[in-house]
């Protein structure tokens, strides 16, 4: 850690003094906020997305809701390994001690055994909006999906 710590300093550091370091500012700054909203996005579809399953706390059983109510993203491997296989979401909460690296293969596993649909990447621009659980129709809809009637 201290070792990749003095790496982007020196990096860093040698951009700063050949470029100045408004310039280096402006591209890392602009290329953190990309990466930080596509994180949040990533982050968000783990358990928001149109077929998760949300169910009281009496009814709810932790495979099911491992299998259920938490996503695989249906990424191409590439982007998987970018993002560490945070797309392999449901297996992650079937086991947390499966590392990364091994979701896949765990994937395969289980798919062979409790298939799940992926998540599609229209499926994932359409998530942030569904934004409230809909009790009579037992999924996550959008704000204006909700009838005037049904408003406080």
């Amino acid at each position: 850690m201290h070792l990749t710590n003095a790496a982007l300093l020196t990096l860093f550091g040698s951009l700063a003094v050949l470029l100045g370091w408004q310039r280096v500012l402006v591209v890392h700054v602009s290329v953190m906020i990309i990466a930080s909203i596509v994180g949040v996005w990533l982050f968000s579809l783990q358990h928001r997305f149109e077929a998760a399953r949300w169910t009281r706390r009496k009814e709810w059983d932790s495979s099911d809701a491992s299998m259920e109510a938490a996503s695989w993203f249906g990424l191409p491997r590439v982007l998987h390994w970018l993002t560490g296989n945070i797309g392999f979401h449901h297996v992650h909460h079937l086991n947390p001690r499966v590392p990364s690296y091994r979701l896949r293969v765990a994937h395969d596993a289980v798919q062979a055994l409790w298939p799940v649909e992926p998540l599609s990447l229209m499926g994932g621009l359409r998530a942030p909006w569904l934004t409230l659980w809909d009790e009579t129709r037992g999924r996550l809809v959008r704000f204006r999906d909700v009838a005037p009637e049904q408003n406080w």
